[in-house]
C-alpha cells in the first residue's frame, strides 16, 4: 500500500505497508540490521559497511543505478530497538542522512545527502510479521521526478519480496 505524500521537491515520501506471512518478526529486524548478509542478497548494494566515527556507528551504502545513470551513495546512521508495548513485541529502526568529514564524497557517485526512513515491525499474530515504512530520499542529479516516483512504487513491493526470500535463507547462511 502506497500513501504518497508530496513535497515541494516534487518527489514522494512514502508510507508503506505489508506483510510477510511466513517471516517471525524477530527475523525480519535481525535481516534487516545484518549488512554483511545483505551484501549476499541485495542486487543493488555496490560497497556496504559500518565505521565508527567520533564514537558514532555510521554506515555507507553505495547503490548500483542503471547505466547511463550515476550510482548514487548514503551516509547514514541508524538504530534498532526492540520494545514491549502491552506485551506486544515490536521492533523500530530510524535512520537518516547525515554529513560527516572521514566520508567525502567520491567522484562519479552522486551523494544522496536527504534520507530518511522510519521502520516498524511486529508480529501479524501468526507466524508472520507485518512491516510498516515510512521513507524519503532525494536521489539528485537530473533524474525526472516521474522516473524517481515510478521507480519508487515498483521498487519498493521488489524489495519486500528480496527480504522475504532473504529471511527464508538467513538460517541457512548463519
Amino acid at each position: 500500500l502506497f500513501i504518497p505524500f508530496p513535497q515541494q521537491s516534487g518527489l514522494y515520501e512514502y508510507k508503506i505497508f505489508g506483510g510477510l506471512a511466513d517471516v517471525p518478526p524477530k527475523l525480519c529486524a535481525d535481516v534487516y540490521m545484518d549488512l554483511d548478509f545483505r551484501k549476499e542478497w541485495d542486487q543493488y548494494v555496490k560497497e556496504l559497511y559500518e565505521e565508527t566515527y567520533d564514537g558514532e556507528k555510521v554506515i555507507y551504502w553505495e547503490v548500483k543505478y542503471p547505466f547511463p545513470l550515476s550510482n548514487r551513495d548514503y551516509v547514514y546512521i541508524r538504530e534498532c530497538r526492540e520494545m514491549d508495548v502491552d506485551g506486544r513485541k515490536i521492533w523500530v529502526v530510524l535512520a537518516k542522512s547525515v554529513a560527516i568529514p572521514q566520508c567525502p564524497e567520491k567522484p562519479g557517485i552522486i551523494r544522496v545527502k536527504s534520507y530518511k526512513q522510519s521502520l516498524v515491525i511486529e508480529s501479524d499474530g501468526k507466524a508472520g510479521c507485518k512491516v510498516y515504512m515510512y521513507y524519503f530520499d532525494n536521489p539528485g542529479g537530473m533524474i525526472p521526478s516521474w522516473l524517481v516516483n515510478w521507480a519508487a512504487k515498483s521498487g519498493v513491493p521488489a524489495f519486500l519480496k528480496d527480504i522475504q526470500k532473504a529471511c527464508l535463507n538467513y538460517s541457512k547462511s548463519t
